[in-house]
């Protein structure tokens, strides 16, 4: 009962998922959709947004993107708490420098 009155409930994440043009481009990097993810953690939110964007019944109707795959780019934005870029690797995400997006 204690666990449950004092467990953290899920936040919302603002995600934004950047992609190249063409898949395997490593420059070039747009913006192509903004969303809130809720989730316990960033790394929730990581898993959480892969799996929303690579499901094709979890992907949002007015999505334009392609499945989120490696070299693409995702922003985590926290507000106050910062902004974390985090690209998808072939290992998995990886935190970058914001520079990369450029």
């Amino acid at each position: 009962m204690i666990r449950a009155i004092t467990k953290r409930g899920s936040l919302q994440y603002d995600v934004t998922i950047f992609q190249t043009p063409k898949q395997r481009e490593k420059k070039g990097h747009q913006q192509v959709y903004r969303i809130n993810i809720p989730a316990d953690s960033r790394e929730h939110c990581l898993q959480e947004t892969f799996s929303t964007f690579n499901v094709t019944d979890r992907i949002p109707a007015n999505y334009k993107g392609r499945f989120v795959s490696t070299g693409d780019i995702v922003l985590i934005d926290e507000g106050r708490g910062g902004q974390h870029y985090y690209q998808l690797k072939p290992g998995g995400w990886v935190p970058i420098n914001r520079i990369t997006l450029l």
